[in-house]
């Protein structure tokens, strides 16, 4: 069983200002308990929709180089733009039929705007991609790619948007961890371990029994509210403290 306190920070999708509020709350109830240790999970979507994903990269970067206790994982959002830089098109077989990366739902645009890179008029891709490599620091795309997709603590399991329910952790695919919904979703029997995820906006950070939501729709403008995990016991961290997550009967 999981001792001792552990942070988890939801999908950010480049809203800098709601990470720092994030780390603040958490900073907070560190004074607050007198506990200072912990790390501090953060379950990805870093990038898009937001106006400045390259800050919150550098925030991240800084904190974990300077001996911050803070684990990042890979969402769909960051593959994306990992894959863009490395060649691909901004497309992906989980995408709605229309949608690819550059798409304004999904916030390619701001993210590479946040790097200073505007697409020209008429600019090939090769062209588009080869200036925004440019622009995007190597430590930022070292980052992004060696982001690990899922992390174990004891009893709990870090991961993006979820996992494929009756297969272990070895034998999950990795468009799965990064992408899946229903499936994950709607199951309602113990996984192998409690699975703590983001991907799927809810109004706030709720515990299923089998697993614990904390994507607060960041991207969508509202509040990244990170929870903690207590002993037994999940608290959403608000602006008045602790907030006991219920966890329903079944």
């Amino acid at each position: 069983m999981t001792r001792g306190m552990i942070y988890a920070v939801g999908d950010i999708h480049g809203y800098l200002d709601q990470l720092h509020a994030a780390h603040a709350r958490i900073a907070e109830d560190r004074a607050r308990t007198g506990i200072h240790e912990g790390p501090i999970m953060h379950v990805g979507d870093l990038v898009d929709r937001g106006p400045d994903v390259k800050g919150v990269i550098q925030y991240l970067i800084d904190g974990i180089e300077a001996g911050e206790d803070w684990l990042v994982l890979c969402g769909n959002h960051d593959r994306l733009f990992s894959d863009f830089l490395q060649g691909g098109n901004g497309t992906h077989a989980r995408l709605r039929k229309g949608l690819t990366w550059h798409h304004h739902r999904m916030g390619g645009r701001q993210t590479l705007e946040s790097y200073g890179v505007k697409r020209k008029l008429l600019e090939r891709d090769a062209s588009f991609r080869a200036r925004a490599r440019a622009k995007v620091p190597e430590a930022h795309q070292k980052f992004l790619n060696e982001l690990p997709l899922w992390h174990r603590e004891d009893d709990l399991i870090f991961v993006h948007a979820g996992i494929r329910p009756g297969f272990p952790m070895d034998a999950q695919d990795e468009d799965d961890l990064m992408w899946i919904r229903d499936e994950f979703l709607w199951h309602v029997n113990d996984h192998e371990a409690l699975i703590v995820h983001g991907h799927t906006p809810v109004d706030e950070p709720t515990h299923y029994g089998n697993r614990v939501n904390i994507d607060t729709g960041a991207g969508w403008g509202n509040d990244l509210i990170p929870v903690v995990y207590d002993g037994d016991d999940w608290f959403a961290l608000t602006d008045s403290g602790r907030e006991k997550l219920k966890v329903p009967r079944r």
